[in-house]
C-alpha cells in the first residue's frame, strides 16, 4: 500500500492541509487556547512551516522535521506548554474539520484521525 502522503495526494496537500488548520486555529474561537499556546511557546513564525515538516514525515514522506531536529518525538517537542484535554479535543476537531475542507477523502482521514487521536491524547499534561 501506498504511504499515507500519497494517498492523500503528496507535499502539496499537506501544504494545503496545514495552511488551512492554521487558518482555522487563528480564526476560530475553538483555537483561542492552541494560538495562546503558540504565543507562549515559540511564537507563530515556525508553527506552519515545521508542522508541514512534521507531517510529511509523519505521513510516511520525506522526514524533514527529524532531519533539521533529530527526532520527531511529540512529547519532546510539546514538553514547553500545558495541554489539557480541551486543547487535545478542540486540535482534533479542527484537524478533522480541515481534514475535510481540503478534501483529505474518509477512508484516509478516518485513519489518519484515529493515530492523531492517540498521539494528542498522549500530550495531555495537565
Amino acid at each position: 500500500m501506498d504511504p499515507m502522503i500519497e494517498r492523500i495526494g503528496g507535499e502539496s496537500k499537506v501544504h494545503l492541509l496545514v495552511n488551512h488548520f492554521y487558518d482555522l486555529i487563528e480564526t476560530l474561537p475553538q483555537g483561542k487556547a492552541i494560538m495562546e499556546m503558540h504565543l507562549k511557546g515559540h511564537g507563530l513564525a515556525h508553527v506552519r512551516p515545521e508542522q508541514f515538516e512534521f507531517l510529511c514525515g509523519f505521513f510516511g514522506g520525506r522526514r524533514y522535521y527529524h532531519e533539521r531536529h533529530g527526532h520527531m518525538n511529540l512529547r519532546e517537542i510539546h514538553a514547553h506548554v500545558d495541554i489539557r484535554l480541551q486543547d487535545a479535543e478542540d486540535w482534533l476537531a479542527l484537524m478533522d474539520r480541515a481534514m475535510v475542507e481540503t478534501g483529505v477523502s474518509e477512508t484516509e482521514r478516518t485513519q489518519i484521525m484515529a493515530t492523531f487521536r492517540r498521539a494528542a491524547l498522549t500530550l495531555v499534561n495537565v
